[in-house]
């Protein structure tokens, strides 16, 4: 390939199809061909910049020094797995630990966040000798053929005859079910659980996002979940946070999104932006748990926890402290949503606004009165903000809630920039309700 001349996206496109198979999604109706990223901007094959609005796997920017830097040393000197005892997985668990409640003291390394959903649903299986699990209608937890299974937009083509053991529940949606002390949800979820005992099935855990963040991140006060997690524990089962989204400091109040929610999970399982794009995730639980968990399975991981990703994962940790990414998300995040807010009273398309932290966006609507979504405008705003340099995606159940989530350096100046680009393009784009 000619360096000077890079291919046509076209091609590319060709290419994929050929090579990795058809249906491999792309984002955007004009996919963006990323060749380099710095901090939160990335370049495409042409030269031109776009802000990234929504990546968090390089949580502590794209291409960030300190996390380079960590990977090529370590890579440098030692790579393994841990059936070779080695410091890094021991100091970097002991530093993950203890930013959870002090009965979280435990932990496994994983490749992702699928493998540590699958190793927590396992758990939950070991701790409770049954296999009934209850999650949203709108979530999404992994691909493994089980975690799979857990999500109802992302159907698997061959049940493997899992779905018996499962049961979903409506997700919480602050724009249109009052719910205001989790009360609601908590119905739900005793009435799953008593479905599943009623089977013969048992039930064995409730697994969520403490922030509900592929459900539209709605807005909830501190303490929200706690009604829920009542209910899970009276019924011996297990409550899994999956911060895999939420986690690492970006809800800006708390080092993680179940703090907010005031509730100490059994399991907490983690991904994407451990590593800052090196592939490492895990999960931290309870010694019992864990006991429970190595007795019943045999579970070993050959690069889970090797010791370049651990490296990787430290230095994220290092940036996010050093440079005091938590309290940015917070300051950021508020100011992101003043001038959301701002541009719904000057724009009826926009429904409703919210935030946690440093996620945010906008939820479109046909009309403000009957609350119809209006999914299609959604994607008219994401791929109009493509076009003029801004890397977005929608979410929720009904595929209508701007998607706002951008790496953990976003400063005052990228707020301006996002969000006066989005007012102009919703003053270009007709709305006819």
């Amino acid at each position: 390939m000619n360096g000077d001349h890079p291919p046509r996206t076209e091609d590319l496109l060709d290419r994929r199809r050929r090579l990795l198979g058809p249906n491999v999604s792309t984002f955007y109706e004009e996919p963006v061909h990323v060749v380099n990223g710095e901090g939160v901007w990335l370049w495409d094959a042409d030269g031109r910049k776009y802000l990234d609005c929504y990546n968090n796997v390089p949580h502590v920017g794209h291409c960030n020094p300190r996390v380079v830097n960590a990977i090529a040393e370590q890579a440098g000197r030692l790579n393994t797995h841990t059936r070779y005892p080695h410091e890094g997985i021991l100091d970097y668990a002991e530093r993950l630990t203890g930013t959870f409640d002090e009965t979280l003291s435990t932990a496994i390394l994983t490749c992702s966040g699928s493998e540590a959903n699958d190793i927590a649903l396992r758990m939950a299986e070991a701790m409770t000798g049954k296999r009934g699990i209850v999650a949203t209608d709108a979530t999404y937890h992994g691909n493994t053929t089980l975690v799979s299974h857990l999500s109802r937009s992302n159907v698997p083509g061959v049940g493997f005859g899992l779905g018996q053991y499962l049961r979903h529940v409506e997700a919480p949606d602050c724009y249109r079910i009052s719910d205001p002390d989790g009360q609601h949800f908590a119905a739900h979820v005793q009435r799953a659980i008593e479905d599943l005992e009623r089977e013969g099935i048992g039930f064995a855990a409730l697994i969520v996002c403490p922030l509900f963040l592929n459900e539209g991140f709605p807005d909830q006060k501190e303490g929200w979940l706690r009604p829920a997690a009542e209910a899970v524990r009276c019924a011996g089962g297990l409550l899994i946070c999956d911060e895999v989204q939420s986690g690492f400091g970006r809800c800006g109040s708390h080092f993680w999104a179940h703090q907010k929610q005031g509730v100490v999970p059994d399991v907490v399982t983690m991904g994407k932006p451990m590593g800052n794009g090196h592939p490492v995730a895990g999960l931290v639980t309870t010694p019992t748990i864990m006991a429970r968990f190595r007795n019943a399975f045999r579970y070993f991981n050959t690069f889970g926890g090797n010791p370049v990703s651990c490296a990787a994962a430290m230095a994220v940790l290092d940036e996010l402290e050093d440079r005091g990414l938590q309290e940015n998300a917070a300051a950021m995040g508020k100011l992101a949503h003043g001038r959301l807010s701002a541009l719904s009273e000057k724009y009826d398309v926009i429904g409703d606004v919210r935030q946690s932290g440093m996620v945010f966006g906008a939820e479109f609507v046909r009309d403000r009165e009957t609350r119809e979504p209006s999914s299609a405008f959604a994607d008219q705003v994401v791929n109009e903000m493509r076009r003029r340099g801004i890397i977005l995606s929608k979410l929720g159940r009904h595929k209508n809630t701007l998607k706002i989530r951008p790496p953990m350096p976003f400063v005052a100046e990228h707020v301006d920039l996002l969000i006066d680009t989005l007012d102009d393009v919703l003053a270009s784009i007709p709305h006819h309700g």
